[in-house]
C-alpha cells in the first residue's frame, strides 16, 4: 500500500473527526504512506469526492467518521476491488465495533489499516419502488425505530442524543402495531402486525444495540428481528437486552434468516446504517462478497 485517500466528516462524533483524521494521517506519513485527503461538506459533496479519488486511483478508501459517511463511501466501493479502511470518530461506530477496529485511537485505527488483513464481507441491498439501490453495511430498520428516526429530523431541539431520546418519548405515546407484507425468498407472503422490523448484515446497530445478534456479514444471508408487542411496558423492558442480543429469546420476538425480503408497510420509511434510505417497499437482500475491509 503506498497511496490512500481519506475522506473525512467534520461533523463526525460531534466535531471530533477532524482531529482524529489529523491523528491518523500523521500515523500513515509516519508509516510511509502517501495520503490525500478530502472533506466532504455534505454526503452530495463527499460521494463526488470519492468517485473523484476512486477515479483518480487509489490502493484504499480510508473513512474518519461514523456510519453515516461510511455509508457513502460504500455506495462508491460496492461490488468494486479498492478496500476500505475505517478511522472510527462517529457517536455509533458500529461498522468498527463489528469488526474489531480500535475506537479512540485514531493512531491504533491507522495501523490496522497499514497492517490488518482484507476480508471480502457482504453488503445489504435495497432496492426501492423506483428501482434505486442503496448499499448498507449493518442494519436497515423499519417501524417504530424509524418512526423514532422521522420524527427526530422533524425536530429542531434539542441537540445531540437528547433529541432521539424526546423523539423516541414521544413515539412511546403513540405506539401501535403496524401492518407489514414480508416475503422471505421464495417464500408465500407474510401478513402480519409488527412493532418494528430489522435486518441485519451485521449485529448491532445505534451504538452498539445487538439487534440481530447472530447476523453474519460473511454468510450470504440477512438475520430479520421481529417485535409484535404494542405494548409499552413490554418494549421498555426489551431495551436493555438489546444491548445483550437476549431480546431474540422473548416470546414477543421472532426471527428468521434469509437471502432476500420484499417488505412493506404503508407510510413507513427504511433507514439503514443509521440514515434515511427511503420509503417502503423494498427488496432488501445480502449481496456475498461486495466490499473488501481491512480489518485485523
Amino acid at each position: 500500500m503506498k497511496r490512500i485517500s481519506v475522506l473525512t466528516n467534520p461533523a463526525s462524533g460531534h466535531g471530533n473527526a477532524p482531529h482524529a483524521a489529523e491523528r491518523a494521517i500523521a500515523r500513515f506519513q509516519q508509516r510511509g504512506i502517501d495520503v490525500c485527503e478530502v472533506v466532504g461538506t455534505d454526503a452530495a459533496h463527499a460521494r463526488r469526492l470519492v468517485d473523484e479519488e476512486l477515479a483518480r486511483g487509489t490502493d484504499a478508501l480510508v473513512v474518519v467518521g461514523g456510519d453515516g459517511i461510511i455509508s457513502v463511501a460504500l455506495q462508491a466501493l460496492a461490488l468494486g476491488t479498492v478496500p476500505l479502511g475505517i478511522i472510527p470518530a462517529g457517536t455509533g461506530n458500529d461498522h468498527a465495533r463489528e469488526f474489531g477496529i480500535p475506537t479512540g485511537d485514531p493512531e491504533a485505527a491507522a495501523d490496522v489499516v497499514v497492517d490488518g488483513r482484507t476480508e471480502t464481507i457482504d453488503l445489504g441491498r435495497i432496492v426501492d419502488a423506483d428501482g434505486a439501490v442503496k448499499w448498507f453495511g449493518t442494519v436497515m430498520a423499519a417501524g417504530f425505530d424509524s418512526l423514532v428516526s422521522d420524527r427526530t429530523n422533524r425536530m429542531s431541539w434539542p441537540h445531540g442524543r437528547m433529541r432521539y431520546n424526546v423523539a423516541m418519548v414521544a413515539e412511546l405515546s403513540k405506539l401501535r402495531l403496524l401492518p407489514f407484507r414480508l416475503t422471505f425468498d421464495d417464500g408465500p407472503e407474510i401478513v402480519t402486525e409488527l412493532t418494528l422490523a430489522a435486518f441485519g448484515n451485521t449485529r448491532s446497530y445505534g451504538g452498539g444495540m445487538l439487534i440481530c445478534p447472530g447476523a453474519d456479514p460473511t454468510d450470504g444471508l440477512l438475520d430479520v428481528t421481529m417485535v409484535h408487542s404494542a405494548s409499552r411496558t413490554k418494549l421498555i423492558r426489551l431495551f436493555p437486552t438489546v444491548f445483550k442480543g437476549t431480546h431474540v429469546n422473548l416470546p414477543e420476538v421472532t426471527t428468521k434468516r434469509a437471502a432476500r425480503i420484499v417488505v412493506d408497510s404503508p407510510g413507513i420509511n427504511a433507514y439503514a446504517d443509521g440514515d434515511f434510505a427511503c420509503p417502503l417497499p423494498v427488496t432488501v437482500s445480502a449481496v456475498p462478497r461486495a466490499l473488501t475491509l481491512l480489518c485485523r
